[in-house]
């Protein structure tokens, strides 16, 4: 079986590409259910965020082309379009991967720590629908292991630096004083969470949370010292908001060219600075045609991510070095994992044919056999059983000029040499010349 990752992601597709493969929390569960159930796929975990989605599997030969299909099918893309942007890792590059992209080196911006906590809640998913099995549970497990000493080790994450950092980083460009600002925050998750501190601590006094539920809004807004509204209330709250920035995991847009425009001439055209971060988009792009409205994409972010990418370069290099020896411990612990259930094998199989030997040895003694007689063939019996298969296996190997089968026959099949032996001693005794 091989270990496959394929996805896309900020550096392969667009986001409007990006939003179409993107799964909604509604469609993962039916979505891991549907390619764990695929025949060439054994276990399986589904990766999505604004910036990237991503499937691991473990699968056989087939399996990569099925997964593709798959993907096509469920979105309804055709496979081509998704060839054209999709990258795929196998075996040791595919765990490689799954490391670089838990420690942020394979993120927008550079270390960005959400990504680790968004892998854990995809194994957990995974784990929960019986998408995990031995070989994507020890490796998830070992990705966090190896995380986590990136972490502490170097300072890749000491820098406040991440797409709601960056969204920040850019209104500052437009207001030069926050303190005058108001802000409205559509979503209540991590990423607004952390918008709305990065907000707060540039000095933005008033803050406005919208979200589905005026619960989840409160637990952000209440901490800040902000206000909390539900999605119906966005019309009103509009005219007030000098920045917007918005990420929520709606399938459709939450802000329409018309309920903007609205807004806009009761606020008498005083500009408006919006960030849409989610993927699929929450504001529709025909906003950015108004003209009192900067709108910008999490593509368009990628200017100040390039800024705060060379602070954390060095550390960088250090990850990368700690997730080299990281997948070597994975791969050389695969080797042992391999080693061992071949051994396991090896000794069910001797195991079997030694019971078989035996039962039938019993047997004979019973019928009153000469006990000499049946142990001697119960010898003979066992050895060529357990000589058979690898006596055939070296005949088809030499038969096919296998030489690398043939050269290790010896060291699996034969008893070690010492590298050198005591001289046997002399058989006669040394002359005695002692006078008598």
């Amino acid at each position: 079986m091989t270990l496959l990752a394929l996805g896309i992601n900020h550096r392969t597709a667009s986001v409007a590409v990006r939003e179409q493969v993107a799964f909604t929390p509604a469609q993962l569960d039916h979505a891991l259910e549907q390619l764990r159930g695929l025949s060439h796929i054994s276990e399986a975990a589904v990766l999505s965020t604004c910036n990237r989605t991503e499937l691991y599997c473990v699968t056989d030969a087939a399996g990569e082309q099925a997964v593709l299909e798959w993907l096509g099918r469920f979105h309804n893309l055709s496979v081509e379009e998704l060839t054209r942007c999709a990258y795929h890792y196998l075996d040791n590059d595919a765990a490689r991967h799954l490391m670089r992209v838990a420690v942020g080196l394979d993120s927008m911006v550079l270390g960005e720590p959400q990504i680790l906590g968004q892998l854990k809640d995809a194994y957990q998913q995974a784990r929960q629908m019986q998408g995990l099995g031995g070989e994507l549970e020890r490796l998830f497990q070992h990705t966090f292991a190896v995380a986590k000493q990136v972490r502490t080790e170097t300072g890749i994450g000491k820098n406040p630096v991440s797409v709601a950092y960056a969204a920040v980083s850019m209104a500052s460009r437009i207001f030069d004083d926050f303190s005058r600002s108001r802000a409205l925050l559509i979503g209540a998750g991590e990423t607004i969470e952390l918008v709305a501190r990065h907000l707060h601590e540039a000095g933005v006094c008033q803050l406005t949370v919208a979200n589905r539920t005026r619960e989840r809004a409160e637990l952000v807004s209440s901490r800040l010292g902000g206000k909390a509204i539900t999605l119906s209330e966005i019309p009103a709250a509009l005219e007030d908001a000098d920045i917007v920035i918005s990420s929520t995991a709606s399938p459709l847009p939450i802000l329409g060219k018309g309920m903007v425009e609205s807004a806009l001439k009761k606020r008498r055209h005083r500009p408006v600075f919006m960030v849409d971060i989610a993927v699929p988009r929450d504001i529709e792009s025909e906003v950015g045609e108004l003209a009192d409205v900067f709108l910008y994409t999490v593509d368009d972010l990628e200017e100040v991510i390039e800024e705060n990418r060379r602070y954390r370069q060095v550390a960088a290099d250090q990850a990368e070095s700690l997730i080299e020896h990281g997948v070597s411990s994975w791969q050389h612990e695969k080797r042992i994992r391999n080693g061992g259930e071949l051994i396991r094998d090896y000794r069910q199989h001797a195991e079997t044919l030694r019971d078989q030997s035996r039962d039938q040895a019993l047997e004979r003694l019973a019928r009153g056999e000469d006990p000499a007689k049946v142990i001697e063939r119960l010898a003979h019996q066992l050895a060529n059983r357990l000589m058979h298969q690898p006596t055939q296996a070296i005949r088809d190997a030499a038969s096919q000029e296998q030489h690398d089968l043939l050269e290790a026959a010896p060291r699996l099949l034969l008893p070690v040499k010492p590298a050198f032996e005591k001289p046997a001693p002399t058989a006669n005794r040394q002359k005695d010349n002692t006078p008598a």
